[in-house]
């Protein structure tokens, strides 16, 4: 049986898929005996990597950057991908049981718009391994975090979840009005360009994004420890993988932006 659901004095934080109780909940209702664990959510989140990488390498091999012309082949695809996996997001977000299923094919629909997006971004800069740089970069502040959090260097209390939440949720806000504002040809000044501006922006936005895994440790730990179900290692692997493609996404930008200058 699982164990009783204690109050973890948890937040909501900013990332959707990670709220606590999504964890609370599966786990008051849950009456079987095999109950997430780390290792298990470990394993998932490496299934789904490789998922996502076999999708990328599929797209990212279908743009030919001597061939501009190739787009065109590539963009419904990485449009697909997108929309896909943002339609998968939310149907996993509503239905956690779903996850063992959803989160996988969340993984390969996401695959396809990174290998896209990554090939038309380091077409752009020839002569340096831009993407390379950027998932190196990803992983190494994966690791990074993690043992930030392991050793307890970062500790994640009250006060350190509710600043990342803000700011989280202020950075979200921003982009909306971007997006929203470019429709109408109107361009939010400096915090895009390659300016100097622009690259401090981009420095906060990767180490808010960073600040987030540790969330999502916190509470892949916690729900671990609350006895939630066995699926709920595919719905923390997935959370995990949101915010790992959001930090490679704002690596990629902060790179770009920086060659761009020279």
């Amino acid at each position: 049986m699982s164990s009783p659901v204690r109050n973890q004095g948890f937040l909501r934080t900013s990332n959707p898929t990670m709220k606590p109780e999504l964890y609370q909940e599966a786990a008051r209702t849950f009456t079987g005996d095999r109950t997430m664990t780390i290792n298990g959510t470990i394993n998932c989140t490496g299934i789904l990597l490789c998922l996502a990488l076999i999708t990328a390498a599929y797209t990212w091999r279908m743009y030919d950057i001597a061939d501009p012309s190739s787009l065109a082949s590539v963009m419904p695809w990485m449009m697909g991908g997108l929309f896909g996996g943002l339609a998968l997001a939310l149907v996993t977000i509503f239905k956690q049981s779903w996850a063992p299923i959803t989160a996988p094919m969340y993984a390969l629909a996401e695959g396809l718009f990174l290998g896209g997006i990554s090939a038309i971004i380091q077409s752009q800069f020839p002569d340096i391994p831009i993407v390379f740089q950027a998932v190196g970069l990803t992983f190494g502040v994966l690791f990074i975090m993690l043992t930030l959090y392991r050793t307890r260097i970062i500790k994640v209390t009250d006060k350190f979840r509710t600043g990342v939440v803000a700011a989280t949720g202020g950075v979200f806000l921003l982009y909306m009005a971007t997006w929203i504002l470019g429709f109408f040809g109107v361009q939010i000044p400096y915090i895009h360009g390659s300016g100097l501006i622009g690259i401090g922006f981009s420095l906060f936005v990767v180490g808010l994004a960073s600040l987030n895994l540790v969330l999502d440790f916190d509470l892949i730990e916690n729900g671990a420890k609350v006895g939630a179900p066995k699926y709920m290692e595919w719905f923390g692997a997935f959370a995990l993988m949101v915010t790992l493609v959001w930090l490679y996404i704002e690596i990629l930008r902060l790179l770009a932006k920086i060659n761009s200058r020279r």
